[in-house]
């Protein structure tokens, strides 16, 4: 079974959305520069448990950490992420199943890949590989 491992706020204001996130909730907020599609980007974490530092995942049983992200055209409510064994194959899965690709496989070197699929109503939902450590 595929566990929700990961959320994502979309946001018009990230400056603005940081800053109720932080202080609503005490979550730390974050800019982290990652290495995406060949050139550098970064990546805002909400950071809601504490982390391993070397793999990144929640040290406390079922945390989820997440990220507060730029609202686009396709992602414009909250995202929830599921950890898959493969990218590539659940990307086929979801079309098989009725649903369609929104954004597909992306790579954050040294972390994993994602995409992000919506099922037949149009909810998105990311999708999540690690890399093998």
């Amino acid at each position: 079974m595929d566990g929700v491992s990961h959320f994502e706020i979309p946001t018009d204001d990230k400056s603005k959305s940081e800053e109720f996130y932080g202080q609503v909730f005490g979550w730390l907020i974050t800019d982290v520069p990652v290495q995406m599609g060949g050139g550098t980007g970064s990546y805002t974490s909400a950071m809601t448990v504490a982390t391993d530092p070397t793999t990144m995942a929640p040290i406390e049983p079922g945390g989820i950490n997440g990220a507060i992200r730029d609202r686009t055209g396709e992602i414009k409510a909250p995202v929830i992420t599921i950890t898959v064994d493969s990218v590539d194959a659940h990307l086929k899965k979801v079309t098989d199943a009725g649903g369609r690709v929104v954004e597909g496989k992306q790579t954050i070197e040294n972390l994993g890949h994602y995409a992000y699929v919506a099922d037949p109503d149009g909810n998105v939902i990311g999708l999540w590989e690690n890399v093998a450590r």
